[in-house]
């Protein structure tokens, strides 16, 4: 029996939060291992338990997005997912931009919560249907001339490496991260980059010159 999913759950209604807590905990592949009720707290939370999902409230003091964004840069092997009552277009840009591979709509159902956990623990992005029009409408526009001015510089460094022809392995080792954080990274980057797949992301790359000192400066 594989472990557990390990969760974090944050937002500053204790009402909303237990019940989403005792929600999860009825379910046996989910275990939710801290709760906070604020962005800061949320942060040193998953910075310190390193969970596999960090729910986030959208509006909780601090900003449930900030707090997406540091998580990202942090802990990049977790997967975020924002819990909101929001359905506004921009809110759900910016989670999206600052990490989060969900964004869920509060009134969902347990179940319903607990598959998208599941689904995002496994490396997919959910988006509630009614709001997943918006998003593709806005990911069909026209890319900036920069495509990867939205990547983070650590995304930047990996997808370099990718470039240069190097493994998820070989990334880990040459950085000092685990092989299961590039993957992450990877993820991060598909995702921002809008293509399926490390070969796509990598002709990206080449194609704006990414990779090629790196590649160029490998011991011989």
């Amino acid at each position: 029996m594989s472990e557990p999913i390990r969760v974090v759950v944050a937002d500053d209604h204790p009402l909303f939060r237990e019940g989403v807590i005792n929600s999860l905990r009825a379910t046996p592949d989910i275990s939710v291992i801290g709760q906070a009720e604020n962005a800061e707290e949320a942060v040193r939370l998953v910075r310190d338990e390193v969970p596999e999902i960090a729910l986030l409230d959208v509006t909780m003091p601090g900003g449930g997005i900030e707090a997406a964004r540091r998580i990202a840069a942090l802990c990049p092997a977790t997967r975020i997912v924002m819990l909101t009552v929001s359905e506004d277009e921009d809110d759900l840009l910016e989670a999206m931009k600052a990490g989060a591979s969900g964004y869920v709509l509060k009134g969902v159902s347990a179940r319903e919560l607990a598959s998208v956990v599941r689904s995002v623990s496994a490396g997919e992005v959910y988006v509630a249907p009614s709001l997943a029009f918006g998003l593709l409408r806005e990911m069909s526009k026209a890319r900036p001339s920069d495509p990867l001015a939205e990547l983070t510089t650590r995304e930047r460094q990996v997808l370099e490496l990718v470039a240069s022809g190097l493994s998820n392995q070989e990334i880990g080792v040459k950085l000092g991260l685990a092989e299961k954080t590039i993957k992450h990274y990877m993820t991060n980057i598909l995702t921002k980059l809008q293509v399926r797949s490390r070969v796509e992301a990598a002709l990206l790359a080449a194609r704006v010159g990414l990779g090629q000192a790196s590649s160029d400066a490998r011991p011989r």
